[in-house]
């Protein structure tokens, strides 16, 4: 349903809106109004959502290659540094708000980096985490903030890059000497095609990663007495095996079948999280987490401007990819992508460099801080 409305709403496409937000989201709003006419109350089993989400996750550490992160050069490395700075602050910043409004910082955290450079997905998945420690309302928080997020970053992404431009005078050029060696086809593996063996060895890649990791996380609870998600572990230990594999060349990674893992996985998983949210709790926090979600748009505004813009070089380069950090800091990278393309077009000049870096610190690299600070910080607060 999420599929075929999105093809039809031109809006909806604009946005970047994924369709499982869009076919779950429905489906929970149908719930809430049979539930508010007392018509009927309507709960899900969710256990195969865990299993999703940590193979979802799985598949994120899989692209943690740190040969891909040395050959992006000094740009890439600058670029995922601010990257990592951001989620780090949007978190921090969020659970400081929450308190000052005199609601849980856990909530503030589930309107920063979990949901803001985290997305639908991060947002389901510690929403999901935070109520287990007992933290009510996490879940429909985080994912109310991912969606403000998606039509801000969306909206604000152009004005900004074209903004910076006019008042810096930036002559419309790029850089044609990219620091890097064609960083896509080191992450695709030079594979074009997916058959059933190619298949079948990355499904089984994964599911071995995925037992590991949720032994290892288990373990390291039971140990500390530290919540580590299983799929945080699923995630540590794929990035390792990724890593070795790339110094031992033990098997080839056809990143098509990975990349097709991680979307029905994804997909499965943020349908069944939408589908599952309890809208009628949103009332008790939505004026704090609108001040917040405010707060943290300004916030990452004002940074773009007057840092990451200046640590970019201040040239078009800088501002086409500030406008894809303005997409993937309040959205996702889809919303980047469309950022930079609506700004590329509109000066006629296409810029490589930006089209290679940002989706690759945005979508996959800036999870290896991320992640784990999300994790610290709602056990500290919890």
């Amino acid at each position: 349903m999420g599929v075929h409305l999105k093809k039809r709403i031109e809006w909806l496409q604009r946005f970047c809106i994924p369709s499982p937000v869009i076919g779950g989201f429905l489906v929970s709003l149908l719930i809430w109004g049979l539930k508010s006419f007392d018509l009927a109350e309507i709960s899900f089993d969710t256990s195969l959502q865990t299993f999703l989400m940590v193979a979802f996750f799985t598949t994120v550490g899989i692209d943690g290659s740190f040969r891909v992160l040395k050959s992006g050069g000094r740009l890439l490395i600058t670029y995922l540094l601010i990257c990592w700075t951001l989620v780090i602050f949007q978190d921090t910043f969020g659970a400081g708000l929450a308190h000052l409004l005199g609601i849980d910082p856990v909530i503030g955290i589930m309107a920063g980096g979990v949901s803001l450079t985290g997305g639908h997905g991060g947002a389901a998945a510690f929403g999901s985490m935070a109520e287990g420690l007992g933290v009510q309302s996490a879940t429909v928080a985080a994912i109310a903030a991912a969606t403000f997020g998606l039509i801000s970053g969306s909206l604000l992404g152009g004005p900004i890059a074209s903004y910076l431009i006019k008042k810096h005078k930036v002559t419309i050029q790029s850089e044609e000497n990219v620091e890097n060696v064609k960083v896509e086809e080191k992450l695709a593996g030079k594979i074009d095609s997916i058959d059933a063996h190619a298949f079948l060895k990355m499904l089984a890649l994964i599911l071995g990663v995925m037992v590991v990791g949720q032994f290892a996380s288990a373990q390291f609870t039971k140990a500390t007495g530290f919540s580590l998600p299983s799929y945080v572990g699923a995630m540590i230990i794929a990035i390792i095996v990724r890593n070795i594999n790339d110094q031992a060349e033990i098997v080839r990674i056809n990143q098509k079948s990975i990349n097709l893992i991680s979307d029905v996985s994804l997909g499965l998983f943020l349908t069944m999280a939408m589908m599952s949210l309890k809208i009628w709790e949103l009332k008790v926090i939505a004026l704090p987490l609108f001040i917040i979600l405010l707060a943290q748009t300004v916030a990452i505004i004002l940074f773009i401007v007057f840092v990451v813009f200046r640590l970019l070089g201040k040239n078009y380069d800088a501002a086409v990819m500030c406008s894809g950090m303005m997409g993937h800091g309040l959205g996702a990278t889809p919303n980047a992508m469309a950022n930079m393309s609506s700004v590329c077009e509109r000066y006629k000049h296409v810029s490589m460099k930006a089209f290679m870096i940002v989706p690759l610190s945005g979508a996959v690299l800036i999870d290896l801080v991320g992640i784990p600070y999300h994790t610290w910080l709602i056990n500290m607060l919890s």
